[in-house]
C-alpha cells in the first residue's frame, strides 16, 4: 500500500554515520508520552513510499520502504506507530540494502550427481513432491519434519502448520525460537495459563521500575532502549535492576546491577522472591488471595535463599541482592523483561495488567509470536491444548479433517530429537524455511539435496505479530530479483501438487493470495488468547499496527492482558496443562485439576539445580552467547551490509581484565577457547565482565571467512544449551589451530 505522508522532524542519517555511531540516536526525554522522531536512511528521492515494518530484531518497528524505478532507495519510521514512533535501529536502517546483495540466490538448485545445479520452479516442486512421496512409502508420514524460524509472515506459518498437521499429520515440526523463546513460552503457558505477552511497550511511558533479567536490550531492541533511555533522562525517571555478567551499556544506566555467574539466575530469583515474604508489606496480600494459587509452595521452597545463600551460588553480595528487592517490594509500578521466566515477582506484588506494570517475556525473533500461535513449533494453532479433546476438535473443524488426523498423541517433537532420528535414519527429509541450522545448531552436519529461493521483506504482503502483541501489515514494495517466490506460494504450491485433500475432497490449502489464508487465520484464532477475528488487512493500514486480542469486545485491540485479574488458567481453556519445572515432566488434566487454578495465575516453584559440569581446574570459565547489536542471527542480512559488517566484522571473546591478566592477554590476542566437545580460535576483547566468565556473540558462521579458523559457538557445546558447559581459554600456541567442520 503506498504512503504519500510527509515527516517533519526527521532525524536525517542519509549522509553520516549516525545510526553507527551513536546507536540510539537524539534523546527526546518525556513521561507518560514519548515524543515522535522519524529516523530514515535514503540513497535516491524516493517516487513513493510503501508500509512494512522492520524484521531485524523483535521490537516489530513501523516503517515505510521509499522505491524508485522499481527498487528500494531508503527506508523511514513511521511517526504514527505505537511501536516505535517513527525512530530505527542501526539494523533496520542499514540491512534493507542486503536486499540487491549479488549473494542472494534468485532461482532453484537441485543437487545433481553431488552438485547443485539450477533447475526451474516445475522440476524443483516436482523434485520435492517425489522425495516426498517416497519417504511417505518407505517411512510413513513421520520420516518428514519441518524447521522453520521466526522470520517468515503470519500467512505462510499457517500454510505450513496445515502441511504439517493437517497434510502429512506430522508431529515433527519445531523452530529455532527453541533456542530462545521456547523458555519464553513456556514460562507464560506455565505460569498464565497460555502463550502470549502479558504486558506492552507503552508500560515503559508509566512505569516507576524496569526490571531486566538477562536481557540486554540496548543490543537485542535498540528502539526499545531508546525509548527507555528517553523514559530514565526524562522527569520522574524510574529505577532500572538489571541481570547481567556482564556490565553492558545497558547494565551501564542501571540504578542496581546485579551480576550472577552464568547459570545462576534461578537462585538470583528465588533470592529475591524470599526477601519480598521476609518483608511485611511487599507482597500484595488482597491481589495474591483472590488472583493466584500455589503461593505456600513457593514460600516453602524459596525459605532458604537467604541473601548470604544466594552469595554463595551467584556470586551477587547481599547489599546489592537486599537493595534491588526493596526496590521492586516498595515501587508502585514494576515492568520486568527477560528471555527466561520472570513471572512470579510481579503476581507477587500484584503489578501485572496495570499501566507501568506487566512482564515482557521477550522474543528474539521478529515473526517468533507467530511462528508460535500459529502452530509451526511445538505449539498448536490459536494456543490450543493438544491434550483437550474439545481443542483438537476445533482445530480439526477449522480445517475439516478428521479428529484422528490432527496430531495429538504425543508430545511434539523437538528439534534435537529430530536430528537423532535423521542420525538413526527414521528421518529423511528436512524441510528448512528461513533459518541457517549449519551454525546455530551444534555440530550439525547436512546434505543439501535442493535450494528454493523465498523471497525477503518488501517483496512481498503478510503480516506479523511482535513482542507485545503488536501486529503490522508489510505491503510488497518491489518485483522480487530473477525467479524467487513468496514461501507462501511455494507451500502452496506443493500441498496443491501432493494433493492435500479436506475430508469432502477439496483442496487442503484452496488460497491464492494472502487476505485468504489471513481471513482464514482469524476464523482459528477466534475466542482464543491470540484472537485477531475483527483484524482486517484495512484496519492495518495507513496507520499503526494493532495488539491483539482484537476481537468484538475489543475492536480496537488490547494494550495489555489481565486487568481484570483473570488468566487463561481455566482447565478447559488454558494452553497447556503444565510441567513440573524440576524435572520437565508435563502434568496431566487431573494433576491440573488439583490445583484448581480456575481463572487464576499459578506461582511455579524451582530450586536451583547446578548444571552437570561445574567448573573445575581443567575447565574454568562460564560461557554465554548471544547478540551485537550490528548483527542479526546468523549474518545472513546484516554480514552483507557493509556498514554493519565494518563495525562488528568478526567473533571475539570477552573476558575480565582479571582472568587477561592471569593469562598474560591483552587486547585483540589469539586465543582457543575449548570445552569438552569442541573448540574456537578468536581474538580476545578485554573488560566488562566478571572473572570466571566468558561471552562470545552467535552470529558468525563461515560465509565470510577470510581463514579456516573455527569461530562459531555451536562448536563448543552438545546442545542449545551453552550454560551446561565449561571452558578453558589459552593463547594459541604455533601447534594446530582448531578448524571448522566439514560442509560449513
Amino acid at each position: 500500500m503506498e504512503n504519500t505522508t510527509p515527516c517533519s522532524n526527521v532525524y536525517d542519517v542519509c549522509d553520516g554515520g549516525d545510526s553507527i555511531a551513536d546507536i540510539w540516536g537524539q534523546r527526546t526525554p518525556y513521561k507518560h508520552e514519548w515524543p515522535t522522531r522519524v529516523d530514515e536512511r535514503l540513497i535516491d528521492e524516493p517516487e513513493k513510499w510503501v508500509q512494512s515494518a522492520c524484521v531485524l530484531c523483535s521490537n516489530g518497528c513501523g516503517l515505510d520502504i521509499g522505491v524508485k524505478d522499481g527498487k528500494v532507495v531508503g527506508v523511514r519510521g513511521r511517526a504514527t506507530d505505537r511501536v516505535n514512533k517513527g525512530r530505527l535501529g542501526p539494523k533496520g536502517l542499514n540491512g534493507w540494502t542486503a536486499i540487491s546483495h549479488p549473494d542472494r540466490l534468485t532461482y532453484p538448485l537441485v543437487r545433481k550427481n553431488g552438485k547443485l545445479e539450477r533447475v526451474s520452479w516445475d522440476e524443483a516442486m516436482a523434485c520435492i513432491v517425489q522425495k516426498v512421496k517416497q519417504t511417505q512409502a518407505r517411512l510413513s508420514n513421520h520420516g518428514i519434519e519441518f524447521y522453520t524460524s521466526g522470520q517468515l509472515l503470519l500467512e505462510e506459518y499457517y500454510v505450513l502448520a496445515m502441511i504439517g498437521k493437517a497434510g502429512l499429520n506430522t508431529l515433527h515440526m519445531d523452530g529455532n525460537t527453541r533456542l530462545c523463546t521456547a523458555t519464553a513460552a513456556a514460562s507464560m503457558r506455565e505460569s498464565f495459563g497460555s502463550d502470549g505477552q502479558p504486558g506492552s511497550y507503552a508500560d515503559i511511558d508509566y512505569t516507576d521500575c524496569v526490571f531486566l533479567v538477562g536481557h540486554n536490550v540496548s543490543h537485542t531492541q535498540t528502539v526499545l532502549w531508546s525509548r527507555m533511555l528517553d523514559r530514565l533522562d526524562g522527569p520522574n525517571p524510574p529505577n532500572l535492576i538489571v541481570v547481567d555478567p556482564r556490565r553492558s551499556d545497558t547494565a551501564e544506566r542501571a540504578t542496581v546491577h546485579l551480576a550472577p555467574k552464568i547459570g545462576t539466575n534461578v537462585a538470583l530469583l528465588n533470592g529475591i522472591q524470599h526477601l519480598l515474604f521476609a518483608n511485611d508489606g511487599w507482597i500484595d496480600e488482597e491481589f495474591v488471595s483472590k488472583h493466584v494459587v500455589g503461593l505456600e509452595q513457593l514460600r516453602t521452597i524459596v525459605s532458604k535463599y537467604t541473601p548470604e545463600y544466594v552469595e554463595e551460588i551467584t556470586g551477587v553480595p547481599p547489599v546489592q541482592l537486599k537493595e534491588a528487592a526493596r526496590i521492586i517490594g516498595t515501587t508502585k509500578s514494576l515492568l520486568s523483561t527477560a528471555l527466561q521466566g520472570i513471572n512470579n515477582i510481579n503476581l507477587l506484588r500484584g503489578l501485572i495488567g496495570k499501566p507501568g506494570s506487566g512482564v515482557l517475556q521477550m522474543n528474539g525473533q521478529p515473526t517468533a509470536q507467530n511462528d508460535r500461535e500459529a502452530g509451526c513449533d511445538g505449539e498448536y494453532p490459536g494456543f490450543r491444548n493438544f491434550q483437550n479433546p474439545k481443542h483438537v476438535q476445533e482445530i480439526a473443524d477449522a480445517w475439516n479433517i478428521g479428529y484422528m488426523h490432527v496430531p495429538h498423541w504425543a508430545q511434539p517433537t523437538h528439534i534435537e530429537t529430530m536430528l537423532k532420528h535423521i542420525e538413526h535414519g527414521s528421518i529423511d527429509i528436512m524441510w528448512i524455511s528461513g533459518t541457517n541450522p549449519l551454525v546455530s545448531l551444534p555440530h550439525l552436519q547436512l546434505v543439501r539435496d535442493l535450494f528454493t529461493k523465498p523471497e525477503l521483506e518488501g517483496e512481498k504482503t503478510g503480516c506479523f505479530t511482535n513482542a507485545d502483541r503488536t501486529v503490522h501489515i508489510s505491503y510488497k514494495a518491489v518485483e522480487p530479483p530473477g525467479e524467487a517466490k513468496p514461501d507462501m506460494n511455494i507451500f502452496l504450491d506443493f500441498a496443491k501438487r501432493i494433493g492435500f485433500k479436506d475430508k469432502d475432497g477439496n483442496d487442503l490449502c484452496p488460497w491464492t493470495e494472502p487476505e485468504e489464508v489471513f481471513n482464514a487465520w482469524k476464523k482459528l484464532s477466534k475466542g482464543r488468547p491470540c484472537d485477531y477475528s475483527e483484524l482486517t488487512y484495512e484496519e492495518l493500514t495507513g496507520g499503526s499496527g494493532i495488539q491483539w486480542p482484537c476481537n468484538a469486545e475489543n475492536p480496537q485491540g488490547t494494550e495489555r492482558l489481565f486487568t481484570d485479574g483473570k488468566f487463561f488458567t481455566d482447565i478447559d481453556y488454558c494452553e497447556s496443562y503444565g510441567h513440573d519445572l524440576e524435572t520437565g515432566a508435563p502434568m496431566t488434566k487431573s494433576q491440573s485439576q488439583a490445583l484448581n487454578p480456575a481463572g487464576r495465575a499459578i506461582l511455579k516453584a524451582s530450586d536451583y539445580r547446578p548444571p552437570l559440569e561445574t567448573p573445575d581446574d581443567e575447565y574454568p570459565f562460564r560461557l554465554s552467547t548471544g547478540r551485537n547489536v550490528y548483527h542479526f542471527h546468523t549474518r545472513t542480512k546484516t554480514g552483507r551490509k557493509d556498514r554493519l559488517q565494518r563495525a562488528f566484522p568478526e567473533a571475539v571473546i570477552q573476558i575480565s581484565h582479571e582472568d587477561a591478566q592471569d593469562l598474560q592477554l591483552k587486547e585483540k590476542d589469539i586465543v582457543v577457547v575449548r570445552s569438552r566437545r569442541g573448540a574456537v580460535e578468536l581474538p580476545v576483547t578485554i573488560g566488562n565482565i566478571e572473572k570466571g566468565q566468558v561471552f562470545i556473540p552467535f552470529h558468525f558462521g563461515y560465509f565470510d571467512a577470510k581463514n579456516e579458523r573455527a569461530r562459531a559457538a555451536n562448536e563448543l557445546t552438545i546442545g542449545p544449551n551453552l550454560q551446561t558447559t565449561n571452558f578453558q581459554v589459552r593463547r594459541r600456541q604455533n601447534r594446530k589451530s582448531p578448524r571448522r567442520p566439514e560442509n560449513c
